[in-house]
Parts: C-alpha cells; structure tokens; sequence
C-alpha cells in the first residue's frame, strides 16, 4: 500500500522546487547583476540585457529589444503561481481529506463568491480562472518585495500589459452581442456624449495600470525615504557609530513594509480585479445577450419548415 504514494510524494517535492527555485533564481540574478549603491537610492529596473549597449534607455526601448528585472520577475512569479496552482490541485478527491484541498477549494468558492456578487451568475464559470490569475499574479509580484528584489508592480510596463489584456477582455464581452449593440453603447445619448464615451473607454486601461502601478510605487518611495531620513537621524544623533549602525532603522522600516508590502499590495490587488469586474459586468448585457442567442433557433426552425 505504501507504493502507489511514492510517486505522489516525488510530484510534490518537483512541484515544491517549482514554487521555490524561481523565487531563489529572482534573488541570485539581483545579487550578480545589481551594482552596489553606497546609501539609498531610488531607480527603475535594472536592464540584465540590451541589444544596442551604448544607447540610452529611451532609445533602447523605442527602438531595441530589452530584458530587464521586473520582465524575468514577472515570468519567474508565474512560473511559481503555476507551481503552487498545480501542488493544490495535485491529488484531488470527490470528498476533500487534505489540507492543501481545503485550501483550493476555499480559494475557489471564495472568487467565485466575488464574482457573483459583483457580476451575477452568468459569469462566474468563464471569470473565476481569470480573476483568480488576477489576483495571484498581482499579490505575488508586489510579495517580491520581501525578497529584496525588483517587484514587478514598481514597473509602468509592466501594469499596463495586465491593463491592456483586461481591456481586449473588456471589449469582447462587449462585442458579444453583436456590432449594433456594442456601437450602440457609444452612441445611444447623441453625438457629443460618443465622442466621450470613446474617450472613456480608451481611457479605462491608461487609468488602470497608473492607479495600481501609482499606489504601489508610492509605497515603495514613502519607504525608501523613511529609511534615509532615520540613516540620517541616526548619523546625526550618534555620530561615527550611528553612521556604521542605524539604530533608528531597525523596525520602523519592517512596520512600513507590512504595510505596504502585505497590506497594500493586497489591497491594490483586489482593487484591479474588482475593476475588472465592474467593467465587463457593466459593458456586458447579460439580457442581450440571452435575447440574440435564444433567438437562432428559432430562425434556423424558420427556415428548415
């Protein structure tokens, strides 16, 4: 009996690696390729690679091709929500009797919860997976933090490729009902208000992506500041000691990390998929919908008599 759990066993530990070996990989290529910074400094990501060296940054993303921190971040984190997704779901059962099963259905009853009180029914089956990714992938990136890397979340590029996706999203459920319904929405109060509406709708990615990437990277200035100001502080009260021994960093800048790290990542989080929510389930008319769809067979029915 003990032999058929082996290879469930050894699944595990692959599966565990997966997880953990790409979070130790983000770690390892901030330690070779980061410079050493006398201070606190703040800057973007740091380019591991560039097709054209000797270029400015500007030139190089307008015209080159770029690899930088928070792009191998960003897919290392995937990797590792795909690790800890498949460890949860590995072994599943008709009747729950592990903890990490308890722990993925929760997970699951709890998205699709929001997305019903958010969007109804309709869309729970076609959106859990999606918002579910949503949530992890925003979560996990701001959590690097914690490592002492890049985080993903501190790159503009970065939120506006998560805002992008969620808007082509956002406009297929809209088209779902047909070219005249999708038009219609633009155009059903005149003129004036269409050209708005428009501008409207184009402005809903720009507007997600510096709301989250704005409140994320805020946090993350508001704590490099702090913690300059107390490596002064402590400069100026102790003298020589203070300078080699910051004894006024030591907690407030762990207090502000929970914070903004844990807490508002968080927070951001589940901001940028309520969003999402609210404007597939706003732009998407679920009675339309069932309107065109229930009436092709009645047409087909038509035209077979």
């Amino acid at each position: 009996m003990t032999e058929p759990k082996k290879p469930s066993r050894l699944v595990d530990v692959l599966l565990i690696l997966m997880m953990v070996l790409p979070l130790a990989a983000a770690v390892v290529l901030h330690v070779l390729f980061t410079p050493q910074e006398e201070g606190v400094a703040i800057h973007g990501a740091w380019v591991y690679y560039s097709a054209d060296p000797d270029a400015d940054l500007s030139q190089v993303i307008s015209t080159g091709f770029i690899i930088t921190e928070s792009l191998i971040n960003s897919w290392l984190v995937m990797i590792s929500i795909t690790g800890l997704a498949l460890f949860l779901t590995h072994g599943l059962k008709e009747k729950a009797t592990t903890v990490r099963q308890h722990v993925a259905e929760w997970i699951v009853e709890n998205v699709e919860k929001l997305i019903r009180g958010n969007m109804g029914d309709f869309h729970v089956r076609p959106f859990a997976p999606f918002v579910c990714a949503v949530l992890a992938l925003s979560v996990f990136s701001s959590l690097m933090s914690l490592l002492g890397v890049f985080t993903p979340t501190s790159d503009l590029s970065i939120i506006a490729g998560w805002a992008l996706l969620v808007f082509i999203v956002i406009t297929g459920y809209k088209a779902c009902n047909g070219p005249r319904v999708y038009v219609r929405t633009f155009t059903s109060d005149g003129p004036v208000v269409a050209v708005l509406n428009v501008i409207g709708e184009f402005s809903t990615p720009v507007s997600m992506a510096f709301r989250h990437y704005g409140n994320v990277m805020s946090g993350a200035v508001i704590g490099v500041l702090v913690t300059s100001f107390l490596s002064g502080l402590s400069s100026s009260l102790l003298g020589a000691f203070g300078e080699a021994v910051p004894l006024l960093r030591i907690g407030i800048p762990a207090v502000l990390s929970v914070y903004f790290d844990l807490f508002s990542g968080a927070i951001q989080a589940y901001i940028f998929a309520m969003l999402t929510m609210l404007y597939v389930g706003g732009g998407f008319s679920e009675d339309d919908w069932i309107r065109r769809h229930s009436a092709k067979p009645k047409q087909t029915a038509g035209q077979t008599a």
